[in-house]
């Protein structure tokens, strides 16, 4: 496949101190592949280019709607390079011009990286770079608070930043030993006003003909800014395939090399990044950050902790999209049995009509759902008084970071002394699609919430469920950890000594700041 011979309205971002305007590019040409091969910026690595192992982690500005710089990881080699026109873009080759002097003759080097040296956190080297740009996001968030942050809080952002022969201990003592260190801040009213400077009105209609086995072809990607562009373009181009966070089409495109045509970018629709009360709802715009979506599920409960911070790294949910997860449909996905569990529904948009559908009823077969030609998920919506149940939300994975989960429940129940008033069940990995769990909950429904109700409603989960047997884990053995996290949800919520926080969760026990 050859690059792309001409393109129109040229891609413009702010980078290394300026303005780029950058076209003649493929609609799917990545940011790592243009740093390294187009620009020769390889202090970016490439690792596993699925966004797995950090190596390639960059930071991204952009304005908030209150006009303030706000700066986030992500995954160099997943992030096409049409969604950065209007951000900034900042590198491990950025770090040296924000640096106090240099000492003795000796290069500048920014906190981030005088701390890993000072502390021994680099041996290879190879995965240093994307440690340090995750360590500099980290050091640019807190310092612009006034805050530190917690040896946690280090791990949880290094989540996504694999490094095989240091091992972590040095590059947390790092993480705290650069906020000891001489400052070095990033000018935010600058790069604030770099972006205004660029900032488009209309949408961006980038576009590209190269040559294929077929002939000429041109490949577009639009990216409207409001609800009604995004409706008007969408059901233009019905065949045109929705882009959030990458997160899912960018391995399409590194892995499977897949053609995916034309691409509907929904990043730049303000409305749709929104996360906001709503009358007697929690409104989660399909393409707010799961981060964002997920810290507004915690806030209201905080038995999700875990599945928040477990769910991928932090880099995947800056970019990834709580409305992406949804409306991919994966069977293991981990939003949609918290979200069935809070009796979710999807607003789904098509033109300027507008319908409401239960979570539920959005799952048709496996990897089918019940959208229309032309239509889209706009937005995910939790009644607020889901929240006055005790909610949990459990994954089982091989790896307990970064790692695809086996079997994912979320479960909500309202208890009325001892009675059972309300129950929702859901389960991902046990079947074709993410479903609720209708005869275990018939079984608590209404009967005292005991070990036996308990017993009663795993029996039924075997008539729920036939899971399959695949790499990720056996039919018994999903089968078994199903009725035993239902077994846990029990000994959590039960009237009489329910297990404290700390007695199940990891994170329950270490020093997080609070969730705002």
């Amino acid at each position: 496949m050859t690059e792309p011979t001409s393109s129109t309205t040229p891609i413009r971002f702010y980078f290394r101190g300026g303005i780029v305007d950058v076209g003649g590019v493929q609609t799917t040409r990545t940011l790592l592949d243009w740093l390294r091969e187009n620009r020769r910026q390889t202090g970016t690595k490439e690792g596993c280019n699925e966004g797995d192992c950090g190596a390639c982690t960059v930071v991204l500005g952009e304005l908030d709607a209150q006009g303030e710089l706000q700066l986030r990881s992500v995954n160099a080699c997943i992030q096409f390079l049409p969604t950065l026109d209007g951000k900034a873009l900042f590198t491990v080759e950025d770090l040296a011009a924000l640096a106090p002097p240099g000492r003795d003759s000796k290069p500048a080097l920014h906190p981030a990286q005088q701390a890993m040296v000072e502390c021994h956190g680099s041996q290879c080297g190879f995965c240093t770079p994307g440690i340090v740009m995750t360590l500099f996001g980290n050091y640019e968030q807190h310092l612009h608070h006034d805050t530190r942050p917690t040896r946690q809080q280090l791990a949880d952002d290094l989540s996504g930043n694999l490094c095989r022969c240091t091992g972590y201990r040095p590059i947390l003592d790092a993480g705290q030993r650069m906020y000891d260190l001489p400052a070095a801040r990033l000018d935010r009213q600058a790069v604030a006003a770099a972006l205004r400077s660029i900032a488009r009105t209309s949408a961006l209609d980038y576009s590209a003909t190269r040559a294929t086995p077929q002939g000429q072809r041109t490949d577009h990607f639009h990216a409207p800014r409001t609800l009604d562009g995004l409706a008007e373009v969408r059901a233009a181009k019905p065949g045109a395939r929705l882009l959030a966070g990458s997160t899912d089409i960018g391995l399409w495109v590194n892995k499977q090399f897949r053609d995916v045509g034309d691409l509907i970018y929904v990043g730049n629709v303000a409305e749709m990044r929104r996360v906001e009360q709503r009358g007697e709802h929690l409104w989660i715009g399909a393409a707010a950050p799961l981060e964002d979506a997920w810290r507004a599920l915690v806030q209201r409960a905080p038995g999700l902790m875990d599945v928040w911070l477990r769910f991928a790294s932090l880099p995947i949910r800056h970019a990834g999209t709580m409305g992406g997860n949804v409306a991919n449909g994966s069977p293991i996905g981990d939003s949609a049995p918290i979200l069935m569990a809070l009796d979710a529904s999807v607003e789904l948009r098509q033109g300027a009509a507008v319908r409401t559908l239960p979570l539920t009823a959005l799952y048709l077969d496996y990897m089918k759902n019940a959208l229309q030609e032309g239509e889209f998920v706009q937005a995910i919506t939790v009644p607020l008084a889901a929240f006055d149940q005790q909610v949990r939300g459990y994954k089982i994975s091989k790896r307990f970071d970064c790692d695809i989960s086996a079997i994912s429940a979320g479960m909500a129940i309202g208890l009325e002394g001892d009675l059972v008033k309300s129950v929702r069940l859901a389960y991902g990995g046990m079947a074709g699609t993410v479903k609720r769990a209708a005869r275990a909950e018939a079984a608590l429904l209404g009967r005292p919430w005991t070990q036996e109700a308990v017993q009663a409603a795993q029996r039924q989960l075997a008539e729920d469920y036939a899971p399959l047997t695949d790499m990720r884990a056996s039919s018994g053995y999903r089968l078994q950890v199903a009725q035993n996290l239902l077994q846990r949800l029990w000994l959590e919520t039960r009237p009489v000594a329910p297990l404290a926080a700390h007695a199940t969760s990891v994170f329950a026990v270490l020093p997080h700041a609070a969730v705002v």
